[in-house]
């Protein structure tokens, strides 16, 4: 071995990230499930609980050294609106989730210019195409902070939209029972905390920003703002225009409800019927090239050990 320091370095990351993958999978991941079902349900005592711990946990060693870190770096308002929108539609809602994440973000650009530098030995010999290699693995890691963090955000959305139909039907049921929009909201908050624990956060926030003093409107807004859902910001919509109008809210609801339902059946046959057409490079590439070879393959063989020197004899 040529570089037995690297090879050592190489394995110990290797070994350290099959380790965090399998006690993710067989520790925290069941722990993290056992948790949500052994969790009481919503009480106004465990509430205020949270209200009054501040809702957040203390922060570990490495966020606090990854805040310092973040919060050194300059970056511009219209950057900063919009990273930390997504970071809320990502699920963190800390007043420190920005300057973490730009830690690590340089956190993981520093890794990568650390691994180019000791793979320098293994790179072509032109200094332009070393450089350009370079710059490329400290621009990749720059960028795939970024790139994890819209995935989370596209995952957290199709969570957020598959627990959609859920709550429409408690909220309907909730309101032709006779409760008040508000009482609405925080009841079918607190039946969903066990099954869709996000959306329940939602929208138990929406409760709370009603009873800390803004309009339901605004909060309601805010709501569909932070999912960054489509199908909330119709939702929302419908219920301002019925709070404002005074129009019957379980009626609209309910037709909401049907729309989304026949949206949904209509988009699961728009894309049965696309699947012919996907088909159509991997069987060309793949399943066509491997039946040819199955079909045609001991007549080509016959051919090429019979017909060929036949030809070459008479010619």
């Amino acid at each position: 071995m040529h570089h037995p320091i690297l090879f050592s370095i190489c394995a110990f990351l290797m070994l350290m990230v099959i380790l965090s993958w399998v006690g993710y999978r067989l520790i925290y991941k069941p722990g993290k499930f056992l948790r949500q079902l052994g969790n009481p349900v919503i009480t106004n005592d465990s509430k205020q609980r949270i209200i009054d711990e501040g809702g957040e946990p203390e922060a570990s060693a490495l966020v606090t050294v990854l805040h310092q870190i973040g919060s050194r770096v300059p970056s511009s308002a219209t950057e900063v609106a919009n990273l930390k929108g997504d970071l809320i539609r990502a699920g963190y809602r800390g007043e420190n989730a920005l300057a973490v994440f730009y830690g690590v973000r340089i956190l993981t650009t520093l890794g990568m210019l650390l691994l180019c530098v000791m793979m320098e030995a293994r790179m072509p010999p032109n200094p332009v195409m070393k450089l350009g290699l370079m710059a490329s693995g400290v621009g990749a890691g720059w960028i795939l902070p970024r790139f994890f963090l819209e995935k989370k955000v596209s995952k957290r959305k199709e969570t957020l939209r598959l627990s959609l139909p859920d709550a429409l039907d408690l909220l309907v049921v909730s309101i032709e029972a006779g409760l008040g929009l508000d009482q609405a909201i925080q009841h079918v908050a607190r039946e969903l905390y066990g099954s869709h624990p996000q959306l329940s956060d939602e929208m138990q926030l929406v409760t709370l920003e009603m009873r800390a003093g803004k309009r339901r409107s605004e909060a309601l807004r805010n709501f569909a703002e932070r999912t960054g859902e489509a199908e909330f910001r119709k939702l929302v919509a419908i219920l301002i225009q019925n709070d404002r109008f005074g129009t019957s809210m379980g009626e609209s609801l309910r037709t909401h409800s049907d729309f989304l339902r026949t949206r949904r059946r209509q988009e699961a046959e728009e894309r049965a019927g696309k699947v012919g057409v996907k088909l159509v490079f991997p069987i060309f590439f793949f399943i066509l090239p491997s039946m040819l070879v199955v079909a045609a393959g001991p007549g080509i063989l016959q051919i090429f050990k019979y017909l060929f020197p036949m030809m070459k004899t008479i010619g």
